[in-house]
């Protein structure tokens, strides 16, 4: 099985919270599972987004300048970093 055959659409609405994330240039703490399983909390700042191979991503940098490359359907909590809701 691929990675993306299993990939799960995200709501229209936070897509779009997504993009307006990025015209802001905002920060973001996202909570994500990898494809190991494993829990991830980071502060990034996203960049894109991008589908590939059926599955959506966020491109995003961290606080020490690494890119992150993040499957949509994987990130189960986001806050924005500004003090209003995502």
């Amino acid at each position: 099985m691929n990675e993306s055959s299993d990939y799960q659409p995200i709501d229209c609405g936070l897509h779009s919270r997504y993009e307006e994330a990025i015209l802001r240039h905002g920060k973001l703490r996202v909570h994500w599972r990898d494809e190991q399983g494993a829990d991830h909390v980071e502060m990034l700042r996203p960049k894109d987004l991008q589908t590939r191979a059926g599955a959506e991503y966020l491109l995003a940098l961290t606080e020490h300048h690494e890119d992150r490359s993040i499957r949509l359907d994987r990130i189960h909590r986001v806050e924005r970093m500004d003090g209003e809701a995502f």
